[in-house]
Parts: structure tokens; sequence; C-alpha cells
């Protein structure tokens, strides 16, 4: 397990740029249900089919409370064009500096094909009206997530 938090921790908050240059905070949250899900680079298969799983069904997940944010290293010019390419109608932090990425403790030793290297661990956290995680889902299936975050 790489990350500390789990369901009843409170959320790290934070304030962060998002593809558009603008700063979004937990706080703006606050009453809503968010959906923070950290990925770990735009247009690659998997998290492009993450992406596009919570797309197909982003107006669901609004009608139900939810708003969506999600978290890669990557730069806001690469998540504009991810948004763009693939049409996403929520934000991407552009974590460039691993700040969100540390305070939620999803980096850490990874292993792929052989290789062992330290990397982003594919994660996310419901966090609930108040700033408290209800779920962390560690173990994200990228073609089904949507059905994973309703639980």
């Amino acid at each position: 397990m790489i990350t500390h938090l789990k369901a009843g921790d409170t959320a790290p908050d934070f304030t962060a740029k998002i593809q558009t240059g603008a700063s979004v905070s937990l706080s703006d949250y606050k009453g809503k249900k968010l959906v923070l899900y950290f990925y770990p680079k735009d247009n690659t298969p998997g998290c492009t089919a993450q992406a596009c799983n919570i797309r197909d069904n982003y107006q669901d997940l609004l009608d139900k409370g939810y708003a969506v944010l999600g978290v890669s290293p990557d730069s806001e010019k690469k998540h504009n064009n991810f948004i763009d390419k693939f049409e996403l109608p929520f934000d991407l932090i552009a974590d460039t500096d691993h700040q969100l990425i540390q305070a939620y403790g999803v980096w850490g030793p990874k292993k792929f094909m052989g290789r062992e290297y330290d990397g982003l661990h594919r994660t996310t956290f419901i966090i609930d009206e108040e700033g408290k995680i209800e779920e962390v889902i560690m173990k994200v299936k990228t073609k089904a997530h949507y059905e994973q975050i309703l639980g």
C-alpha cells in the first residue's frame, strides 16, 4: 500500500493549477462530493480509458452530486490537448511539482515489464461534502471506474 490515507481521514487541503492556469482548492468543493483521481500520464491507453469512462458517465455523476478532478504530473498544455482530443468535461490538475501527489501519498516504487522505478500509482479518493475521505480506490479498473466510484 502506498497512501497512508484511509476512509474517515480529513482530505489534505490543496490549491493547484488546472489546465487553464486557474487555481482550484479543495475548499471550492465544500458541499459537494469530489472524485479526486490520480493517473500517471495523459494520452496513454489506460489513462485515456479511465478518463473516457468518467466522461461517458459524467452527467450521472453530476446528477448524484459529485464533482470530478483528475490529477497527473503532466503540464497544463498536455492537459489541454488531452481534454480537447477526448472532449473531457472536467478539469485536470497539472501537478508538475508533485505537491498533491506527495500529499495524497500516491508516488512510490512500481514495476512494469520487469523494470522497477518510482511513479504515480493510479488511485482515486472520494471526498465527502465536509472534506473527509469516504473511500480510497487503489485497484482502479480503467474501463469500469465509474462503477467503482458509485460502489
